[in-house]
């Protein structure tokens, strides 16, 4: 029930679709009596649609997600394992087209195979079956245990896990399948705004993991001004507002052990 709420919610939620209700609403209010109250709505519509695809707003929202946990140093010990999250996959696409398509976020998959080559004796957990609330098209997990083999992994390496649907589950599942033991150092995987809520649910579940955050969207310094492609910025809005609202959404509901989980 919480994976059908929260795919229904991420709609919503999504501030382009807010905005677009807000200047439809006022459209509509030009029609009747209230067309003065209308067009003030319509109008703030219209600037929150501005400020969306033209300022640093996402950019913003990004950064102190992407910044929370730090990349590792390149002296950091060996791994005795690496759990690599989903998402990395479109799975619709890939069994249209054939092979695997990367989405986005496709540089966990690679990160995959660069650290299954720098730690050659490191168990190599990748998690993910499917995010889609329809139409539904096989497991992230199944593509990837083609890809990787054909980047020089293994195959007798990998764990798939092909069932979770989102992050709890990806950690849950995780867990069962990896046993970890006493003293073991895992590191995981994910993009870097995707990482303060995964370490907490992680945390939550009892796997100890170390934060190896990929994916960047932001550099090094806090980004300030205006942008000139919109779709760019709304993507960005897009992922930061999904993973702050799922931060608030996983903490109102114990699946994760703090609000903005630090290192």
């Amino acid at each position: 029930m919480f994976f059908i709420l929260s795919k229904i919610g991420e709609f919503f939620v999504e501030p382009l679709h807010i905005a677009l209700s807000i200047v439809a609403l006022g459209v509509a209010l030009c029609f009747t009596r209230f067309a003065a109250r209308g067009r003030i709505v319509a109008a703030l519509g219209v600037a929150a649609l501005l400020l969306l695809c033209f300022t640093s707003l996402g950019d913003l929202m990004l950064y102190p997600l992407e910044n929370r946990f730090p990349q590792i140093a390149e002296d950091a010990p060996a791994p005795d394992g690496i759990v690599v999250l989903g998402g990395a996959i479109d799975e619709k696409l890939s069994q249209a087209r054939g092979g695997a398509a990367l989405t986005e976020a496709g540089e966990r998959v690679t990160a995959m195979a660069e650290l299954a080559r720098r730690y050659p004796a490191a168990k190599l957990l990748f998690a993910g079956g499917s995010g889609r609330l329809f139409e539904a098209a096989g497991s992230e997990a199944e593509i990837v245990g083609r890809l990787l083999p054909k980047l020089g992994v293994e195959p007798g390496r990998l764990i798939l896990e092909d069932r979770s649907r989102n992050t709890w589950e990806n950690a849950v599942n995780a867990l069962a399948l990896a046993r970890p033991a006493p003293g073991e150092r895992w590191l995981l995987v994910t993009s870097a705004s995707h990482m303060p809520r995964s370490m907490g649910i992680f945390r939550r579940v009892g796997f100890p993991v170390v934060a190896y955050p990929v994916n960047y969207h932001t550099g090094l310094r806090l980004p300030i001004g205006l942008r000139s492609h919109a779709p760019d910025q709304l993507k960005l809005i897009d992922t930061a507002t999904h993973e702050w609202v799922g931060l608030v959404a996983y903490r109102l509901t114990g699946k994760t052990d703090a609000l903005f989980p630090a290192p």
